[in-house]
Protein backbone atom coordinates (compact mmCIF):
# COMPACT_ATOMS: atom_id res chain seq x y z
CA UNK A 1 0.00 0.00 0.00
CA UNK A 2 1.74 3.06 -1.01
CA UNK A 3 0.39 6.56 0.44
CA UNK A 4 -2.18 7.17 -2.49
CA UNK A 5 -3.86 4.13 -1.62
CA UNK A 6 -3.64 5.32 2.30
CA UNK A 7 -5.20 8.97 1.92
CA UNK A 8 -7.37 6.93 -1.16
CA UNK A 9 -8.84 4.95 1.34
CA UNK A 10 -9.18 7.55 4.66
CA UNK A 11 -10.89 9.79 2.03
CA UNK A 12 -12.86 7.12 1.03
CA UNK A 13 -13.95 6.09 5.18
CA UNK A 14 -13.93 9.92 6.20
CA UNK A 15 -15.25 12.03 3.57
CA UNK A 16 -13.02 14.33 3.58
CA UNK A 17 -11.32 15.61 0.38
CA UNK A 18 -7.91 14.01 -0.46
CA UNK A 19 -6.31 17.22 -0.58
CA UNK A 20 -6.98 17.72 2.77
CA UNK A 21 -5.98 14.37 3.70
CA UNK A 22 -2.64 14.35 1.99
CA UNK A 23 -1.93 17.48 3.73
CA UNK A 24 -2.41 15.64 7.20
CA UNK A 25 -0.74 12.36 6.19
CA UNK A 26 2.18 14.38 5.24
CA UNK A 27 2.03 16.90 7.80
CA UNK A 28 2.12 13.64 10.15
CA UNK A 29 4.61 12.15 8.72
CA UNK A 30 7.03 15.27 8.94
CA UNK A 31 6.37 15.41 12.78
CA UNK A 32 7.28 11.98 13.20
CA UNK A 33 10.35 12.48 10.98
CA UNK A 34 10.83 15.76 12.83
CA UNK A 35 10.71 14.35 16.86
CA UNK A 36 12.56 11.37 15.43
CA UNK A 37 15.45 13.71 14.50
CA UNK A 38 15.56 15.53 17.48
CA UNK A 39 15.88 11.33 19.47
CA UNK A 40 12.07 12.50 20.67
CA UNK A 41 10.35 8.79 20.06
CA UNK A 42 7.28 8.53 19.19
CA UNK A 43 4.18 6.48 20.96
CA UNK A 44 1.41 5.86 19.69
CA UNK A 45 -1.06 3.08 21.63
CA UNK A 46 -2.63 0.39 19.49
CA UNK A 47 -0.33 0.99 17.28
CA UNK A 48 3.26 1.14 18.02
CA UNK A 49 5.80 3.30 18.40
CA UNK A 50 8.59 4.85 16.25
CA UNK A 51 12.30 4.52 18.07
CA UNK A 52 15.52 5.79 18.25
CA UNK A 53 18.06 3.07 18.62
CA UNK A 54 21.53 3.56 19.00
CA UNK A 55 24.09 1.12 17.49
CA UNK A 56 27.76 1.12 18.95
CA UNK A 57 30.94 1.15 17.14
CA UNK A 58 32.05 -1.77 14.91
CA UNK A 59 34.52 -3.09 13.27
CA UNK A 60 33.79 -4.59 9.52
CA UNK A 61 35.91 -5.68 6.42
CA UNK A 62 35.70 -4.75 3.17
CA UNK A 63 35.90 -7.63 1.53
CA UNK A 64 36.66 -6.27 -1.97
CA UNK A 65 40.03 -4.35 -0.85
CA UNK A 66 40.97 -6.68 2.09
CA UNK A 67 40.76 -3.77 4.69
CA UNK A 68 39.23 -3.46 8.15
CA UNK A 69 37.42 -0.77 8.70
CA UNK A 70 35.92 1.08 11.64
CA UNK A 71 31.95 2.03 11.69
CA UNK A 72 31.59 4.96 14.29
CA UNK A 73 28.50 4.43 16.74
CA UNK A 74 25.34 6.23 15.53
CA UNK A 75 21.70 5.78 15.39
CA UNK A 76 18.61 4.40 13.52
CA UNK A 77 15.12 4.96 13.66
CA UNK A 78 13.00 1.78 14.33
CA UNK A 79 9.24 0.79 14.86
CA UNK A 80 7.95 -1.60 16.89
CA UNK A 81 4.40 -2.14 16.97
CA UNK A 82 2.01 -3.03 19.68
CA UNK A 83 1.11 -6.40 20.93
CA UNK A 84 -2.38 -6.04 19.55
CA UNK A 85 -1.05 -4.92 16.32
CA UNK A 86 1.78 -8.07 15.79
CA UNK A 87 -1.36 -10.15 17.39
CA UNK A 88 -3.83 -8.58 14.52
CA UNK A 89 -1.11 -9.80 11.79
CA UNK A 90 -0.23 -13.21 13.20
Amino acid sequence: MTKADIVNEIAKNTGIDKTTVLTTVEAFIETVKGSLAKKENVYLRGFGSFVVKQRAQKTARNISKNTTIIIPAHSIPSFKPSKAFSALVK
